[in-house]
C-alpha cells in the first residue's frame, strides 16, 4: 500500500497545500487520521483517501465565485 504526505496528496489532487489544509480545517473534506512516525505526527494519505477527496472536490464551491453568482441571481429575479 502506497502512502503519501499531505503535500504529495495535494499535488496528486491538483491543489495547493494550503488549500487542502484549509478544506480539512473547515471540515469540507475528510482528513486521514494522524499517525506518529518517528518523533512527529503526520497525516498519511492512501490512494483510497485521495480518490474519496477527488469525488468530493467538484461539490466544493469557491466562496468568492459563489457569492457573485448569488448576487447575479438575485438581480435577475428583481428585474423580472
Amino acid at each position: 500500500m502506497i502512502q503519501y504526505s499531505t503535500r504529495e496528496a495535494a499535488k496528486k489532487l491538483g491543489l495547493h497545500l494550503a488549500t487542502l489544509q484549509r478544506y480539512m480545517a473547515e471540515g469540507k473534506i475528510p482528513a486521514p487520521l494522524v499517525q506518529k512516525l518517528g518523533g512527529g505526527k503526520f497525516r498519511v494519505w492512501t490512494d483510497e483517501d485521495i480518490d474519496r477527496v477527488r469525488q468530493i472536490l467538484p461539490k466544493i464551491t469557491n466562496g468568492r465565485k459563489t457569492r457573485y453568482q448569488k448576487l447575479r441571481a438575485k438581480q435577475k429575479k428583481k428585474k423580472k
